[in-house]
């Protein structure tokens, strides 16, 4: 079963087989910095389940620590999947997947890097958002 995935701008697209770990939610600062939140949710994809279908050449990537490429899209800067030196995973960024992939985020990793203005739960839900 594949499942498609791309950017906001659509611009970059590209194409999984299967996740190779459970998802997970990632607190740690360069997540908050990147993704502009709380975590991030990620999960592994081994290099052979991965493939670019569109606007490859528009991926941009960035040294976030030594040995980690984050990779984005360079139009609409949506972080797609990061990259450790000398690994057979992606580090995918499990909420630019298009469809569902049929799994739950199962663990909250980094979670000493957790600002309490942040984590907030029981808050009011809207589905919609405000007007």
């Amino acid at each position: 079963m594949s499942i498609q995935g791309s950017c906001l701008c659509r611009a970059v697209q590209y194409e999984i087989e299967e996740l190779a770990t459970p998802i997970g939610f990632c607190h740690c600062h360069t997540c908050q910095k990147a993704h502009a939140a709380s975590a991030a949710p990620t999960a592994r994809v081994r290099r052979e389940n991965f493939r670019w279908l569109a606007g490859e050449d528009a991926v941009k990537g960035y040294e976030s620590s030594p040995g980690k490429v984050r990779h984005f899209c360079g139009q609409c800067g949506s972080h797609l999947v990061a990259i450790r030196e000398g690994q057979d995973e992606y580090i995918l960024r499990v909420a630019t997947l298009d469809a569902d992939p049929s799994q739950r985020p199962v663990i909250h990793i980094w979670t000493s890097h957790d600002a309490p203005w942040l984590t907030c739960d029981n808050l009011p839900t809207v589905p919609e958002g405000l007007t």
